[in-house]
């Protein structure tokens, strides 16, 4: 209990429960839609906002939330109009967004790519306390939209014509989707990094749909178990000299393997208990061969 005792480690768990929570909770939206690779590439366009931070003096992730939102917004409007050549585009802005990045920290006073390393692959110690403060903010944000929003964003995320059809503003929700998402990479690269961040979108909510099936029990098991993940990765990190978003991702798919193994003879089991038994099988045939037809129930008035 001694990791108490720093402030340093207070600020980082604070941290890593909203991460593990707000990580998930729009993964599930994303991983919904097919959309799972979406937060490394927001990841990629957000390292040129922590440059630009260290270039202008200001905060690295209040820049960085900038950056993202406006990247993601451009990523929603090429996703949206669904043409080949959307992938050439959106690879031209992740891969320059990394390149902006290592180009604009070298320029600024007294800056260097090791600059970039604590928001690349996260660090505890970091975690400043002015850093914590937009993390909570940012975090109830995400929250309050994911939760807030989750049947109406479920409905655009699983048929966006019927969600047309129904009345639903399905370009907005899109767009809130994606603003949601890259606010969540901010809120995370502290804790997890910029280019592990995905990994925390996606595989806590894999994780969870092996024993789950509806929309709502996968969202709550995906974040249970990304706080899960990203406290025991912070607290391992604190005994062990390593990046804190390596700990976290390599826990969570742990958990991953773990709950795929307990839930294969669970579906098996589920399988055999809902096939039809030999007894039925062969009365169903005894019936056709008097019949000519599948024995069925008699309608009556």
């Amino acid at each position: 209990m001694d990791l108490f005792d720093y402030a340093f480690m207070q600020r980082a768990l604070l941290a890593a429960v909203l991460v593990g929570l707000t990580a998930p909770a729009i993964g599930t939206y994303l991983v919904q839609r097919r959309q799972a690779i979406m937060g490394d590439g927001i990841g990629h366009v957000a390292m040129t906002g922590v440059a630009l931070g260290f270039l202008l003096n200001t905060s690295p992730v209040w820049m960085a939330t900038a950056v993202a939102v406006l990247g993601s917004v451009g990523m929603e409007l090429i996703r949206s109009r669904g043409r080949t050549s959307g992938d050439v585009a959106l690879a031209l802005l992740f891969y320059g967004g990394m390149a902006g990045g290592v180009m604009i920290i070298n320029l600024a006073p007294g800056g260097s790519t090791a600059n970039l390393n604590t928001y690349l692959f996260g660090s505890i110690t970091t975690v400043s306390p002015e850093d914590l403060t937009a993390v909570v903010v940012l975090a109830l944000l995400v929250l309050a939209v994911t939760l807030g929003l989750r049947r109406q964003l479920f409905a655009v995320c699983q048929d966006e014509e019927f969600a047309r059809v129904t009345g639903l503003p399905v370009r907005l929700l899109n767009l809130v989707i994606a603003v949601t998402a890259a606010v969540t990479v901010t809120v995370a690269m502290r804790i997890v990094g910029l280019l592990l961040v995905s990994a925390m979108m996606v595989i806590p909510v894999a994780a969870a749909q092996r024993l789950t099936k509806g929309f709502g029990a996968t969202l709550a098991g995906a974040m249970v178990i990304g706080v899960v993940v990203s406290l025991a990765g912070t607290v391992t990190t604190y005994y062990v000299d390593a990046p804190s978003g390596a700990a976290i991702v390599l826990l969570a798919i742990v958990v991953f393997l773990v709950l795929s193994l307990a839930a294969t003879p669970l579906a098996r089991r589920r399988a055999r208990g809902t096939a039809p038994s030999p007894e039925d099988v062969a009365s169903c045939t005894l019936d056709e061969g008097k019949t000519g037809t599948a024995a069925s129930p008699t309608n009556h008035d």
